[in-house]
C-alpha cells in the first residue's frame, strides 16, 4: 500500500469526477492498493484516516498519469547522425533513411539491439513514459525480423510486426509484400501484438498496404497504419476502412480524411508525432482541426533513429501546444489517456480507482509546466505498477 498527500495537482483524467477533461483534483491525495491499482483519490483533507499517518507528503507537486507513448522504434542498430547532420546543413546525399538503419540492425547482434532497445526504454521511463509501444521494421528479412520482435518482447508487451515499413533493395515489391504476408508473418506473428504498415509516397500502396493489414488481422493481430505523413493519400481512408486502433501521423489530411476518422466515435485514434515534424523541418499538423471535429488524438514520440530520435514525451506535449494548436489539457490527455486509447487499453493512462498505478511525480505545482518549461527536466518520480522505479517521491 502506498498513500501520497500534499499533491499540487492531481491529474486523474476521469470524466466521471466532473472536474473537466483532465479530472483535476486540487491539495489532493491518492492511495495504491496491495494490488498496485488505484484505490482511491479525492482531496487531502478526505484522505481516510487509516492512511494518512504513513502518506508521503509531496509538498504540493503535480502527479500525472504515466505517458502512453504508443508510437515508437527502439529496435534498430546504429545511428544516423552524418545524414541528420547533411539534411539540417541543406546538402544532399545520396544514401540513407530506412535502409542505412536496416544494414546496421541485421549487422548487430541480439545483444546490441537488446541493449540499446533497453536503454531507450529507461530513458523514455525517466521522463515519464509508464507504457510504450514499439515496432520491428529495420530488418527486413525473416530473420531479422523475427528476431526484432524477440528483442521488442524484452522491453514490452505492446509489439508491433512492421516489416512493411519500406521494400528492401533485394526484393520486388511484391515479392516483399508476398513474404510479409507469408513466411515473414508466420515467424513473427508470435512475438507481436499488432501489426503496422507505412502506407505512403515511397513506401506501400493502398492496395499493398490492405494485403498486408488483412493478413495480420488474419493472424489474430491488432491493426495499425502509418498514414498521410509524406502526403496526401489512401491511408486513412484505408486505415478507418479496416477499423484500425490508429492512424499514425495524419500530417496531410483532406476533410473528408478528417471526417471519417471523427465518424469511427473514438474506435479509430490519430495518433500525432510532433517531434517527427521538428526533425525533419516539415509542417506541423494542425491537432485544432481534428479536435473540433470531434477525433480522439494521441502524441507519441515516434522515436526512430532517422527522423526523431527522442524518447521524451514532455517534448511532443509542448510542441503540440506551441506549434499544433492544443490546449495544455488537451496535449497532456493525448500523451496519457488518449496514447491508451490508440492502444485500446482501459488500464492505463488514467488515475482512476481500479486503474493501473502509473503516474509521474513532476517538481512543478501543475501539469501546464510541461508546455510551458520546454526541454527542462520535470518529472521527480516514476511509479509503474505500484512501484517507484525512477527517482524519489521523497
Amino acid at each position: 500500500m502506498l498513500a501520497i498527500t500534499g499533491i499540487g495537482t492531481l491529474v486523474t483524467n476521469d470524466a466521471s469526477l466532473e472536474r473537466g477533461k483532465l479530472g483535476l483534483v486540487k491539495d489532493a491525495a491518492l492511495v495504491v492498493g496491495d494490488d498496485n491499482k488505484i484505490a482511491w483519490t479525492g482531496e487531502s483533507i478526505n484522505l481516510p484516516r487509516e492512511f494518512a499517518n504513513n502518506a508521503i507528503h509531496v509538498g504540493g507537486r503535480a502527479i500525472i498519469p504515466g505517458f502512453v507513448d504508443s508510437h515508437t522504434h527502439l529496435v534498430f542498430g546504429g545511428d544516423r547522425a552524418t545524414e541528420f547532420e547533411a539534411r539540417m546543413s541543406g546538402k544532399t546525399y545520396t544514401s540513407g533513411g530506412i535502409r542505412t538503419t536496416m544494414a546496421a540492425t541485421r549487422a548487430s547482434t541480439n545483444d546490441v539491439l537488446v541493449a540499446n532497445a533497453r536503454r531507450l526504454a529507461s530513458e523514455a521511463l525517466h521522463t515519464g513514459t509508464t507504457t510504450l509501444e514499439t515496432k520491428s521494421g529495420y530488418g527486413l528479412s525473416v530473420l531479422d525480423e523475427t528476431r526484432s520482435l524477440q528483442v521488442a518482447t524484452s522491453i514490452t508487451s505492446e509489439t508491433t510486426f512492421l516489416g512493411a515499413h519500406v521494400v528492401p533493395p533485394e526484393l520486388t515489391i511484391d515479392e516483399y509484400v508476398n513474404l510479409v504476408c507469408g513466411e515473414m508473418l508466420t515467424q513473427c506473428a508470435p512475438n507481436a501484438k499488432w501489426i503496422d504498415v507505412f502506407c505512403d509516397h515511397g513506401a506501400f500502396d493502398v492496395d499493398h498496404a490492405r494485403a498486408i493489414l488483412s493478413a495480420g488481422a488474419h493472424a489474430g493481430l491488432g491493426l495499425r497504419i502509418h498514414a498521410n505523413q509524406l502526403q496526401h493519400g489512401g491511408g486513412v481512408q484505408l486505415g478507418v476502412e479496416m477499423g484500425v486502433a490508429s492512424c499514425d501521423h495524419c500530417t496531410h489530411l483532406s476533410d473528408a480524411d478528417v471526417s471519417a476518422l471523427a465518424d469511427t466515435k473514438g474506435k479509430t485514434v490519430a495518433t500525432l508525432l510532433p517531434t517527427a515534424e521538428l526533425c525533419t523541418r516539415a509542417k506541423f499538423p494542425d491537432a485544432r482541426r481534428l479536435l473540433d471535429a470531434g477525433v480522439t488524438v494521441a502524441l507519441a514520440s515516434d522515436c526512430n533513429p532517422g527522423s526523431s530520435y527522442t524518447t521524451s514525451m514532455p517534448l511532443a506535449i509542448s510542441l503540440a501546444v506551441l506549434n499544433m494548436n492544443m490546449t495544455c489539457d488537451e496535449a497532456l490527455w493525448s500523451a496519457t489517456a488518449g496514447g491508451a486509447a490508440a492502444l485500446r487499453r482501459t488500464d492505463i493512462g488514467a488515475l482512476r480507482v481500479g486503474a493501473q498505478a502509473d503516474f509521474a511525480l513532476l517538481n512543478s505545482p501543475s501539469h501546464i509546466h510541461l508546455a510551458y518549461r520546454p526541454g527542462v527536466k520535470l518529472v521527480d518520480a516514476v511509479i509503474r505498477q505500484g512501484k517507484c522505479v525512477a527517482g524519489s517521491l521523497a
